[in-house]
């Protein structure tokens, strides 16, 4: 950030916030162009916001730089923010899937893509030997730290940490009996490489479980994602499900829920949980 004019950033990008508040979505438009010029990391998101007002192509993920940023400066108060004030609850939702789905089970290591703060290592604690949490931003791997549920935390993409495990010499990176990843579909747009590594990294039989924010079919208009009006990414039950298929992945549950109010008005995603099949198809 140290060669950006900071102050021209600032003007522009607050420009495009009241001209788009303001229903002037072509001129809001231009001014989140000139913020994009002004830094092509784009920290403020502006790429997202085009998309969201239809006035620039869905990217196909929310920009690194964005994303750090955003959580960085919400760590301390996010999980208040995020269940106090907007009801979340996935968490324990997702722990509530598994535990319906295999009751019994325990499982010998959980990779939990995109930690946060670790609500969700929380709820699964009791259930897991070995827990490793994966964020891109520091300030919620500090919280997660804090809460002692995690054996390592690393920071990063998560993707990009997905990628760099190493295959068996067969294209599996067996490892890991559960993969959870909450909250963090509606940053990606384009899930391909996400679910290919998923799919490697897991061993045979085990789960994924996975949270996403949806609309209306029809809104989607044949497109597998499309950036919605909160600049988050919905997911369409179609691609999802194509997905786990073509990664060797049967769904197990596959539910409409209530992700997290916004406003007052319910935001609405589904709630997953997928087994790799056996080695052998």
């Amino acid at each position: 950030m140290s060669e950006i004019d900071l102050d021209a950033l600032q003007e522009a990008y607050n420009n495009a916030l009241e001209l788009e508040k303001a229903g002037k979505f072509d001129e809001a438009a231009e001014s989140y162009r000139k913020a994009l010029e002004l830094d092509p990391e784009d920290h403020a998101g502006a790429s997202v916001r085009l998309a969201s007002m239809q006035r620039g192509p869905s990217p196909n993920k929310a920009p690194v730089a964005y994303v750090a940023t955003l959580f960085d400066q919400h760590a301390a108060a996010f999980e208040k923010i995020l269940v106090d004030d907007l009801g979340y609850a996935v968490p324990m939702m997702v722990r509530e899937m598994i535990h319906s789905a295999a009751p019994e089970r325990r499982f010998a290591r959980m990779l939990d893509l995109g930690c946060g703060t670790g609500l969700t290592g929380i709820s699964m604690k009791d259930k897991v030997d070995n827990m490793i949490g994966v964020d891109i931003s520091t300030g919620m791997l500090d919280e997660a730290y804090d809460k002692e549920v995690y054996d390592d935390l690393y920071a990063g993409d998560v993707v990009e940490f997905l990628s760099e495990i190493e295959d068996d010499g067969e294209g599996d990176a067996s490892g890991w009996d559960l993969i959870v990843s909450t909250d963090v579909l509606p940053y990606l747009g384009e899930l391909d490489e996400k679910f290919h590594h998923v799919g490697r990294c897991l061993d045979a039989g085990g789960l994924f479980a996975f949270s996403s924010e949806t609309m209306p079919e029809e809104d989607f208009a044949g497109a597998p994602y499309k950036v919605g009006p909160k600049q988050r990414f919905a997911h369409s039950e179609r691609y999802v499900r194509e997905l786990l298929d073509a990664n060797r992945m049967d769904v197990k549950h596959f539910e409409m829920i209530v992700v997290r109010t916004d406003e007052g008005k319910p935001i609405y995603g589904h709630l997953v949980l997928a087994q790799k099949r056996p080695n052998a198809d």
